[in-house]
C-alpha cells in the first residue's frame, strides 16, 4: 500500500510539474493542468509495455518490439494533445479565439519526447528504488516447458544461461528451462541477486566465493569473469 501510494504522489508531481511547463506555451494554469493529462496515459503505457518488449529473447524481435512500442506511443501522445487542444478550441476559448492553434514545441517530436522519457524514466527508478527499500515476498512466475511455474524468490539458487534458454536451479535440486534472457532475468530478480558471469546469476545469500574467481553455491562450482570480479569481490565476503 506504501509503494502505491508513492508512486500515485509521483505521478501527481510528475503532472503538476508538466503544467509548469506548459504555461510557458501562453497556456493557462488549468487549460495546462489538463493539457499535461495528455502524456499520462502514454507515459503509463511505456512504463508497461517497454519492459515487457524487452524481455524477448530474440534480439531482433526484442529491437522490434521496442520500436514498435515508442512509435505507439507516441501515436498516442500525439492524438490525445489534439483532442485536449480541440476542447480547448470548442470550449474554453470558444468566445476568446476560436482558431488559436497548437502551440509550435506540443507539435514538435523531440519535445514530446522528451516529456514521456522524463516521466517513464522516473517512474523506472522511482519503483527500483521502492523493490529495494520495500521487498516483496511476491513469486517469481515464469513458463517452463509449457507449464506455469511459481518460486519463492529465495528458493533460487542460480539462474545458467544455456544457449537459447535459461535454466533456473532451485535449493531443491530442481532445474527449470525458460526463453526470458538472463540480463532479464537480472532485472526481474533484482536486489539480492548478482552477475557473476555473462552466463551465470547467483543468489547472494548462498553464494561462496570460495577461490578469486570461483563461485560455490549448493553443490555446483561456477566460474566469475574478469567482467565481474571486483563486484563479485566486493558483494560476497566469504572469501580470505
Amino acid at each position: 500500500m506504501k509503494k502505491a501510494i508513492i508512486i500515485v504522489a509521483y505521478w501527481l508531481a510528475a503532472i503538476f510539474l508538466t503544467s509548469i511547463l506548459l504555461t510557458s506555451l501562453d497556456y493557462g494554469l488549468w487549460e495546462a493542468a489538463l493539457m499535461s493529462l495528455s502524456f499520462l496515459p502514454a507515459s503509463l503505457a511505456l512504463c508497461f509495455f517497454l519492459p515487457v518488449a524487452e524481455r524477448n529473447p530474440d534480439r531482433k524481435k526484442r529491437i522490434l518490439d521496442t520500436i514498435y512500442v515508442i512509435l505507439g506511443v507516441m501515436v498516442m501522445t500525439f492524438l490525445l494533445i489534439y483532442v485536449w487542444q480541440l476542447a480547448f478550441i470548442t470550449l474554453i476559448r470558444q468566445g476568446d479565439n476560436a482558431t488559436w492553434a497548437l502551440p509550435a514545441m506540443l507539435a514538435n517530436p523531440v519535445f514530446v519526447a522528451a516529456i514521456l522519457a522524463i516521466l517513464a524514466y522516473g517512474n523506472f527508478l522511482l519503483v527500483k528504488w521502492l523493490d529495494k527499500k520495500y521487498p516483496t515476498d511476491r513469486p517469481i512466475s515464469f513458463t517452463s516447458d509449457y507449464k506455469r511455474i511459481s518460486l519463492k524468490k529465495e528458493d533460487i539458487l542460480y539462474v545458467e544461461s544455456r544457449d537459447s534458454e535459461v535454466w533456473i536451479v532451485t535449493r531443491g535440486g530442481r532445474q527449470y528451462r525458460n526463453k526470458t534472457g538472463i540480463s532479464q532475468w537480472e532485472n526481474l530478480l533484482g536486489p539480492g541477486f548478482l552477475r557473476v558471469h555473462r552466463s551465470f546469476l547467483v543468489n547472494t545469500a548462498d553464494a561462496v566465493l570460495s577461490a578469486p574467481d570461483v563461485i560455490s553455491i549448493g553443490r555446483q562450482e561456477i566460474p566469475v569473469s574478469r567482467k565481474y570480479k571486483e563486484s563479485v569481490q566486493t558483494v560476497l565476503y566469504h572469501y580470505g
